[in-house]
């Protein structure tokens, strides 16, 4: 089939899927400006976390942002891993702070 680079076929999908619920009704106390801000926070995680953390880390984790408050979740098998997915959430322009839910299994 096509010749697509891994990462491409990962953060891609990731990216169409958060630029789309962008366009969805807003939640909570934010404005839309504000909302589409944490889209695009939110997608620059997972692009970073597909990047720098590996395929792995990607899978395993989930992002959501809400006021510039970066909230990861999901299973890992070493607290690296999870250390690892907090740091490179904190390295991401305009996140204010990162709520790590992220569960060592």
């Amino acid at each position: 089939m096509w010749n697509i680079p891994r990462i491409l076929r990962i953060t891609l999908p990731i990216a169409v899927i958060t630029l789309a619920s962008a366009c969805s009704v807003t939640s909570g106390d934010e404005r839309t400006g504000e909302y589409i801000d944490d889209a695009t926070i939110t997608t620059q995680v997972k692009a970073k976390l597909a990047s720098e953390g590996g395929v792995t880390l990607a899978n395993r984790v989930s992002v959501e942002t809400m006021q510039d408050v970066v909230q990861l979740s999901g299973f890992v098998p070493t607290a690296a891993e999870k250390q690892q997915a907090e740091s490179i959430a904190m390295g991401v322009k305009g996140v204010r702070s990162v709520k790590n839910n992220i569960i060592v299994q």
